[in-house]
Order: structure tokens, then C-alpha cells, then sequence
């Protein structure tokens, strides 16, 4: 047979269609049954899911090869295959439509048979299954009625395991509580040997445990706070820990005093860490931190003293420094050398326990004043202890100034090495004062020490000024400049005040810079003014020609030089500028005098300002025309003169200004008189015939401004005008008044006279 392929829907759609449009060409109006069933088939919607099943359906119903093979068309279930065997094309076709309803009703009836067969078997398998569930059943009835037994039997005893559960819990929860109590409230074995086994260290460890144990006693007495009371075990506890905590301290006082003797025979001062906990934790007993403090005292002090005795005596290692002792010759090197080693030693000192207490920087500048007015506890304790520590240190200070010291000042009778000593033990005194405070042993001694040295100091200068009063002049020298003695005094003098201005601190005020060098003025310059006056009055008795004023202001006024570099001695130069213009008085009315003598016009105006007779001056001896005219002329002569310019006796003043301002008085006082005898002459009371033919004879022909203009003293006259108008006015404004007063007093006599009549 030839192999057909199998027709699809599609295929038999396409067939069909074909044949339809070949029919519908031959017969186009035909309606007969066929062509109704053809053009419903072809009017058939292939996109249709359920036609599609259908026809996939019926083409597995009806599947066939294409040669004529067996195929097995698919079923639901297990059914034998169905061969068709297709030997004509659309064989299988008839057949189907012939078939159809038989086939599907054969397909069914299979179907039915396999399922009813399906169904016996699980029948089947229910009915074993029943059987099982009701022998289960009856073995849960028997269960249930053995569980119900056995809780009624249990009962009991799952409620006393539940209580002891309860139990356990309870219990659990007190033993938490209990190891919480005891691990805040005890130490362990490691905490106690920390604090009481010698074998342990002192360090971390044993701090560690200290702090836990202070912190058990803190708790402890909150705990004891409570409103029941102390408790038994708050007792015991703080029992307990005040034993640990009274060995840990005792623990820390032994470390502290083996540690402080170590440390106080070393040189270089160092604290460690550990010593300074140590410290801060004995502050909390202060007993302890007395015996501790005073152990490393005494250590200190030992070491302090065989130090500065060896720098005194053997100097340092290997011999450099050398020993203090070998500059015992310079009393300045000495004394500085020793007062540099102790002040050295002081601030290491307190380095070294600022650092011991943990005392940070003040940020005060090195030398300043340090401010003890604060009660800080750590302040008062480091000032004792650098008290006691330099306390041994003041025998052999003393001793060794007052044994080297005052017999090398002696032995050269320098009253500069002495001050300059004194000085430096002054500059020392308020280092040491501003470091350790006034009432340290050490400060005190400087005290007694500085006192002595400027006792000495000043033993020495009053001794040097009784010695200057002592000196007598050489008659026979007549030059009026300072003696030697004043010169070699002043120099003296000089250097002293150097000195004092080289100690300076420069935070001292005025008041203060000068109080601390007024004594020493007082002792060595007044003895020098007094005795310039008396030598110079004692010489002018052996020397009438000798110019004792001249002299004196020389004297002074060099004095006066010597004291004005120097800021502080303002008081002393104003007492000898007092003393200068006093002498300065006296000399210009000597001048004045002597210049109206050589100007032959001295005896004139004398007469003219001491005539109180009623006879006139041209009737006088000294004024009469004849000796006015030689006196004008000899004026006249003297006005040509070198005297006019220069004066010999003021050329020996030292100070060019003086001699101008003594002479230029002079010569005004000579203008004023000259302007008196002028106007008396011209007066014609005093009857001279042709006055202004006498005065005008002679220069300055009795031109009183022609007088100041030779001279050269202008200005002089102005002012001297000026201030005569005002003496004018006011003696104008004076009568005026006494004539008002009069004017006033004849009314009152006249108002008098009135009531009286």
C-alpha cells in the first residue's frame, strides 16, 4: 500500500476549499443537503481553542503513517492500540465520520472499565485502611486511658518539681546576688597580697587594690545608710577594710622613707611616678606624710651640708669647680660664689618638690616675686621642708662671711668692695625672700648677715667723712677750684652710686629707689659741704683776697654734678641747690657792690637812697656838682672798660652760666642805680643848677637806656619796666584807697560833729 500522509485539519480545510470553488464553478446556484453541509464546514472559525482540541482530538483518535503503519493513538489510560491501516486517501476519513459516535462510545466504555477497575483497587485499599483505624483507635483509647492513669499518679510529682524548679531559680538568683556582693564588697586573695605582702611591689597592682578598697568603704557606708540601721555585715566589711587599708598605708610609708633616703643622698633630683601617687595618696593621713617628709628632711639636710662644705673646701669632681675657698682672697667672688651655689641649690630644691607634690608651673618669670598669700597646702609644706633642708647651710654662710669677709674689707679699707658686698647680699636677700619667704631661717640669716655688711659699709664711709672733716686746706694755695680730698671723695662717691644703681631691680618705685640711698648721701656729702664752708671761711681769715664764695660754689656745684647722673639722689641735689642759691645770693650782692665801687658810684647812691634830711643832695659832700661830676666821670671811664664784659673775680667760676647770671645781676642792679641818682639829680628839691647839663656831660649822659644798651641787657630793661608800671599801679590803687579812707573819716567826724551840736 502506498504510505499516505496524514491529513491535518488544514490540509483537509485547503481540500475542501479547493473543491468547493470547483463545484461552486460548476454548480453555483445549487442548494442541495451537501453543498448546505460543504459551506458550513468551509464556514467553520479554525481560531477557535475548542475547534482546535476537537480536531486535535479526533487526528490522535484517528492518527495513522503515512505508508500504512500501526500507530498507537494516544489515550488516557493504559487501552491497547487501535491500528488503522489507510490503503485509499480519505479512507480514514469515511471511516471517521461513519464511526464516529461507536468509536467514541468504545473509547468511553474503555475509559469507564479502567476507571471502575482503578476503583475497585482503592476500595479495596479503604477497606484495609478501616480496619487499621479502628485498631489504631482502639489502641489511642487505651492510651489516653494509661495517660490519664499516669497524671493522676504524676500529679504529685510534677508539682513538686515545679517547686523545686521555683527553688532552684531563687536560689540561683541569690548566688548571682551573693558573688556580686562579694566582688564589690571584698577583695581577692591577689588584692590583699598586693596590699600587705612585702613581696609585692608597690606599682599599679597595688594602687589598683587601694582604690578598690576606698571604694568598698564608700559603698559600705551608703549601705549603712539604709533605714534599718548599720548592719552586721556593713561592720565587718568596713572593719575588715579600714585593717587593709591601715597595712597599705603603712606600706606606702615604708616605700616612702626607703625612697627618700635613697633619693635625698643623690645629686640629681628625680621623682618618679609611682613616688608621686605615693605622695598624693599620704596627703590622706597627714601623720604618715609628716614621718615620711621627715625622713627625706633629715636626708636632705646631711646631703646639702657635706655638698657645700665640699664645694667650699674640695670643689667639684675631679676638682672643677675648684674649691670656693681658693677665691677667699676676693671677697666679691666669695661671697657670690657661696650665695650662687645656695641659691642654685634652692631651686633645685624646689623643682624637685613641685614635682614631688605635683605642683604645675605658676608661670611666674625667674626672679619675680612668688605670692605666699595663698593657703594651698602643698605651699606650706614646701616651704618648710626647703626651710629645713638649707636651714644647716646658714653656720657655714655666716661663719664664712663673717670670718673672711670682714677681715679682707678690713685688711684693704675699701668702702666699694664693701658696698658692692653689701649689695650683692641685698640682691640675694630678696631672691631668697621672694623664693622661700621672710621668715625662712635662711632669709633671716641674710638679714643678719646684709645688716652687718652695711654696718660695715657704713662704719667705713663715716669713717672716711670724719677723716675728710679732719682735712685742713694750704693756706698758701690760692686756687678756689675743689681739692683734691673733694675729688677723690666724689669719686669715692661716684662709684657707690654705680654700684647701687647696678643693683637695681627695676620693680622698685621712686619712693623706694630713693630711701635706699639717702643715708648713704647724708654720710658722705653733707661732711663734704660743711667742710668746704669751714675751710673756706678759716682760709678767707688767712687770705682776705682769697675767694671764698667762688670756692664754695665750685665746690658744690661739682658735687652737685657728680649727683645729677643719677636719678635717685633728686632730694640731696635739691638740698645742695637750696645751699648754691643761697651762696649764689650772697655773691651778686658782693659783685654788685664791688661793681658799684670800680664804677666810682657807690658813694652816690648810697647818699641818694639814705638822704633823709631836709638839706638838698647838691648841698652833700658826696653829691655835691663837683664830686657828682668826678664820680659820672669815672663811671664814664669805667663803661669803656674790659669790667663791663668780664669779671675777673667771677672767672674763676666753674660754671660758665653762673658767672653770666651773677655778673648780668649785677650790672641791672648798677642800671637801677644809675636810673636813682639821675632822677634825684633832676628833682628840684635837691637844687642842682643845670642838671641835665651835669648828667648829660658823661656818657651815659643820663640816658638810662642807652645804659642797657651797652650793656647788652635789652630785655632786661623791659621786664624791669613792665614790673615798675605794675609797682606804679599798685602804689596808685593804695593811695586811692588811703585817700577814700580819709574821705570816709572826715564824713564820720563831720556826722559826728552834726549830732553833737
Amino acid at each position: 500500500m502506498a504510505s499516505l500522509s496524514p491529513r491535518t485539519p488544514s490540509s483537509i480545510a485547503r481540500t475542501n476549499s479547493s473543491q468547493s470553488e470547483r463545484k461552486a464553478s460548476w454548480t453555483a446556484q445549487s442548494r442541495n443537503p451537501v453543498s448546505q453541509r460543504l459551506s458550513k464546514v468551509l464556514g467553520t472559525n479554525f481560531d477557535s481553542e475548542d475547534t482546535r482540541q476537537a480536531l486535535r482530538t479526533l487526528s490522535e483518535l484517528y492518527a495513522t503513517t503515512s505508508k500504512g503503519k500501526e500507530v498507537q493513538a494516544p489515550t488516557s489510560g493504559p487501552t491497547q492500540p487501535m491500528v488503522l491501516t489507510e490503503t485509499v486517501p480519505g479512507e480514514l476519513a469515511a471511516r471517521a465520520r461513519k464511526n464516529l459516535r461507536r468509536d467514541m462510545e468504545l473509547q468511553l466504555a474503555e475509559g469507564s472499565r479502567k476507571f471502575l477497575q482503578a476503583l475497585g483497587e482503592v476500595d479495596t485499599k479503604l477497606g484495609a485502611l478501616q480496619t487499621h483505624v479502628a485498631a489504631m483507635r482502639t489502641s489511642c483509647d487505651e492510651a489516653e486511658t494509661q495517660l490519664a492513669l499516669t497524671n493522676e499518679s504524676s500529679k504529685l510529682l510534677l508539682e513538686r518539681a515545679g517547686n523545686l524548679r521555683d527553688e532552684r531559680q531563687e536560689v540561683e538568683d541569690k548566688k548571682t546576688i551573693i558573688t556580686l556582693f562579694l566582688a564589690r564588697f571584698t577583695l581577692t586573695e591577689l588584692e590583699l597580697q598586693a596590699l600587705t605582702s612585702r613581696d609585692v611591689p608597690i606599682g599599679q597592682r597595688f594602687f589598683d587594690a587601694m582604690d578598690k578598697t576606698e571604694r568598698i568603704r564608700e559603698d559600705c557606708r551608703v549601705l549603712m545608710a539604709g533605714e534599718d540601721g548599720s548592719t552586721k555585715a556593713g561592720l565587718e566589711i568596713m572593719a575588715s577594710t579600714s585593717t587593709h587599708l591601715e597595712d597599705g598605708y603603712e606600706k606606702i610609708l615604708r616605700y616612702c622613707s626607703n625612697e627618700f633616703r635613697k633619693v635625698g643622698r643623690d645629686s640629681q633630683l628625680e621623682v618618679s611616678p609611682v613616688m608621686k601617687q605615693t605622695i598624693q595618696r599620704l596627703r590622706k593621713r597627714p601623720e604618715l606624710l609628716t614621718e615620711a617628709l621627715s625622713a627625706l628632711s633629715e636626708t636632705r639636710q646631711a646631703t646639702l651640708l657635706s655638698s657645700f662644705i665640699a664645694a667650699l673646701t674640695r670643689g667639684g669632681p675631679s676638682g672643677y669647680p675648684r674649691p670656693i675657698e681658693l677665691h677667699a682672697h676676693d671677697p666679691m667672688r666669695y661671697v657670690g660664689d657661696m650665695l650662687a651655689w645656695v641659691h642654685q641649690t634652692i631651686a633645685a630644691e624646689r623643682e624637685f618638690l613641685e614635682s614631688l607634690f605635683g605642683i604645675k608651673s605658676d608661670g611666674r618669670m625667674v626672679g619675680s616675686v612668688r605670692n605666699f598669700s595663698s593657703k594651698a597646702e602643698e605651699e606650706e609644706w614646701i616651704r618648710e621642708l626647703m626651710d629645713l633642708a638649707v636651714g644647716k647651710l646658714c653656720v657655714p654662710l655666716k661663719a664664712g662671711f663673717s670670718v673672711r669677709v670682714q677681715q679682707t674689707v678690713r685688711s684693704q679699707e675699701s668702702n666699694i668692695v664693701s658696698y658692692k658686698i653689701a649689695n650683692l647680699l641685698q640682691f640675694y636677700l630678696m631672691t631668697m625672700r621672694r623664693t622661700i619667704g621672710e621668715d625662712a631661717l635662711l632669709s633671716t640669716t641674710l638679714k643678719e648677715i646684709t645688716d652687718v655688711a652695711y654696718k660695715v659699709f657704713y662704719d667705713s664711709i663715716e669713717a672716711q667723712s670724719q677723716t675728710l672733716s679732719r682735712i685742713r686746706f694750704d693756706l698758701d694755695d690760692p686756687s678756689l677750684t675743689p681739692p683734691n680730698a673733694i675729688l677723690d671723695h666724689s669719686q669715692i662717691l661716684r662709684e657707690v652710686m654705680q654700684v647701687y644703681q647696678s643693683s637695681l631691680l627695676g620693680t622698685e618705685d621712686e619712693d623706694e629707689i630713693n630711701a635706699g640711698f639717702n643715708q648713704v648721701l647724708d654720710i658722705m656729702v653733707d661732711p663734704a659741704v660743711q667742710m668746704c664752708i669751714a675751710n673756706s671761711e678759716e682760709k678767707m681769715k688767712a687770705r682776705p683776697r682769697w675767694d671764698g664764695q667762688v670756692f664754695i660754689l665750685n665746690c658744690l656745684c661739682y658735687l652737685q654734678s657728680v649727683l645729677s647722673t643719677f636719678e635717685f639722689t633728686t632730694q640731696k641735689r635739691a638740698e645742695i641747690q637750696k645751699t648754691i642759691d643761697q651762696r649764689i645770693a650772697l655773691l651778686t650782692t658782693e659783685h654788685s657792690d664791688n661793681v658799684l665801687r670800680d664804677a666810682g658810684l657807690w658813694e652816690v647812691a648810697e647818699t641818694c637812697k639814705h638822704h633823709e634830711t631836709d638839706e638838698p643832695l647838691s648841698r652833700l659832700p658826696s653829691t655835691q656838682p663837683a664830686d657828682l661830676q668826678r664820680a659820672l666821670q669815672r663811671f664814664s671811664m669805667w663803661l669803656s672798660g674790659l669790667d663791663v664784659v668780664h669779671s675777673p673775680r667771677l672767672s674763676h667760676l666753674t660754671v660758665q652760666k653762673m658767672h653770666t647770671q651773677i655778673h648780668q645781676d649785677a650790672l641791672v642792679r648798677l642800671a637801677k642805680e644809675y636810673k636813682m641818682i639821675c632822677e634825684e639829680v633832676k628833682k628840684p628839691a635837691n637844687r642842682y643848677e643845670a642838671a641835665a647839663t651835669l648828667l648829660g656831660s658823661e656818657r651815659p649822659f643820663g640816658q638810662v637806656h642807652l645804659l642797657w644798651q651797652i650793656f647788652g641787657l635789652e630785655d632786661k630793661e623791659e621786664e624791669e619796666e613792665s614790673s615798675d608800671e605794675g609797682e606804679d599801679e599798685d602804689e596808685d590803687e593804695e593811695e586811692d584807697t588811703e585817700e577814700e579812707g580819709e574821705g570816709e573819716g572826715d564824713s564820720e567826724e563831720s556826722e559826728g560833729e552834726s549830732e553833737e551840736s
